[in-house]
């Protein structure tokens, strides 16, 4: 369900749907296969990434109408093929003591680490783990806890896409090209495995701790395309910590003339959790081993301080800087007609769209099948629906599917629960030449309150492959202010 114009308000956005369309049943999905074997979301998603011309479609064709069932899939146990793997830290680990594994099994060791079989749970279930030993004096500073490496937590993820048909439909788009959405939300799941593997304690495979996303931090795509007919292998690790947080710093790789290419840089900021008192809890410290580590340890010390700086800069805090108000003018003075002596007369200037007309609006109904370990919405699911919304806004804007460059900035506010209405906003914010910078904002209403509280803020970076595409111009102060940020991150 979407608005191509953008409603003033949660409930205007409520009128823009008719109770037809509300209430009319969507045709099921036609899965290969039908096993369910995990409480975790399938890591599938939804992205274009090469240019192909936009079919003629209804915007009720091009919008996620509905929420899409989660397929948990049976992944048979498959190896990638033998070739030496690059991690993104620039290192290359050994993998002893933690073999490579399967996307599924990699969801089914979670579970066994976490110490919940939440297949059979239901959100107002009790978990019988609670009680346990593991969770009693969960420390809330790092002094006695067991200090690891950089290659303590490296670990290897295979999605058998080119052995494995029956999983392959669920990563491959219409015109056979990779879902990047769905390698948003392995790589989510990815960065938890690698968080638990490096805060093992004693000899109990179960962690004592929760961990969730706080950020995504940056995600950049490379030149070449994933097949979605090829094995994917995620390779990756703790790169710095601080006292409660871990930056994990992972790889997507493929095989390409014979040889592991790499296809994607991922760096995701994860927060420790205490999962009795839900406060913070203490990470394993971190020792780097060698000049290398160090230099990799001291590049996670410098990426903190570039997110303090942002932090500090927002525009949501400090007033613009000379050279970004000078634009700011430059854009009014674009828009008024100059022969009115006016300034209220604002005039479109061609080959460019309004920013308010240039939005795309979408809501889902959070069921339980898209939970996570700890009965909250899953965030890689979130991300692929953000995503998913925002290559339609962009598809519509430049009428042609654009490829995604950049996920940077995800910031994870506060949990989804289940039962919440989920409204997200696309808006493009910020055009320049062929690049595309839209901004997704998560909102949740629940049904018995109404007020909309932000989780989430989504920004992707597109390229769209025109030379003259139209130019997005703001109208207003705050679609100013929107335009800037869009710009810083353009740019970043």
């Amino acid at each position: 369900m979407n608005c191509l114009r953008r409603p003033g308000s949660i409930k205007q956005f409520f009128r823009c749907f008719s109770s037809s369309e509300m209430s009319a049943p969507v045709p099921p999905s036609q899965p290969l296969s039908e096993k369910s074997t995990t409480g975790l979301p399938s890591k599938l998603s939804t992205e274009m990434s090469a240019q192909v011309p936009l079919p003629k479609v209804s915007l009720s064709e091009i919008s996620v109408t509905n929420p899409v069932s989660r397929l948990s899939l049976s992944v048979p146990t498959t190896s990638a093929e033998s070739s030496p793997a690059s991690s993104i830290t620039q290192s290359e680990p050994s993998t002893a003591g933690h073999p490579q594994l399967t996307i599924q099994e990699a969801r089914d060791t979670l579970m066994e680490m976490v110490g919940k079989h939440i297949e059979s749970m239901l959100p107002d279930e009790e978990s019988s783990e609670t009680g346990h030993s593991i969770f009693e004096n969960i420390p809330k500073k790092q002094d006695g806890l067991p200090v690891r490496s950089l290659k303590d937590s490296y670990r290897e993820v295979v999605i058998p896409l080119g052995s494995n048909p029956e999983l392959r439909i669920h990563y491959v788009n219409f015109y056979k090209g990779i879902r990047y959405g769905r390698i948003l939300e392995d790589l989510d799941t990815f960065a938890e495995l690698i968080c638990y593997t490096h805060n093992r304690r004693g000899d109990s495979p179960k962690s004592p701790l929760s961990t969730v996303t706080a950020l995504v931090d940056r995600i950049v795509l490379g030149k070449d395309i994933i097949s979605a007919a090829s094995d994917i292998k995620l390779t990756g690790n703790v790169t710095w910590v601080g006292t409660t947080s871990m930056e994990v710093t992972m790889e997507v790789h493929q095989v390409v003339n014979g040889q592991w290419q790499k296809m994607i840089n991922a760096r995701f900021l994860m927060v420790a959790r205490n999962p009795v008192t839900g406060g913070p809890a203490a990470v394993n410290p971190l020792k780097p081993n060698g000049p290398e580590e160090e230099q990799i340890f001291m590049k996670g010390e410098a990426n903190k301080a570039i997110r303090q700086n942002m932090a500090n800069k927002s525009l949501l805090k400090t007033p613009p800087d000379e050279s970004e108000r000078l634009i700011i003018h430059n854009l009014f003075l674009e828009t008024i007609d100059q022969s009115s002596s006016t300034f209220k007369i604002r005039i479109k200037p061609e080959n460019s769209v309004w920013m308010e007309d240039a939005g795309l609006k979408n809501v889902i109904v959070c069921h339980p099948q898209q939970r996570n370990l700890y009965n909250k919405i899953f965030g890689g699911y979130l991300m692929r629906k953000a995503l998913e919304l925002a290559v339609a806004n962009a598809a519509l804007y430049c009428k042609v599917y654009p490829k995604i460059k950049v996920v940077h900035d995800i910031c994870f506010k506060k949990p989804v629960e289940i039962g919440s209405l989920l409204f997200l906003s696309s808006q493009i914010v910020y055009t320049e030449g062929s690049l595309i910078q839209v901004k997704v904002l998560a909102e949740v209403v629940n049904q018995t309150v109404g007020n909309p509280e932000t989780t989430n803020n989504f920004h992707f970076t597109f390229d769209c492959g025109l030379e003259n595409m139209p130019q997005v111009k703001p109208r207003t102060y705050a679609e100013s202010m929107l335009y800037l940020d869009g710009k810083r991150h353009c740019e970043s």
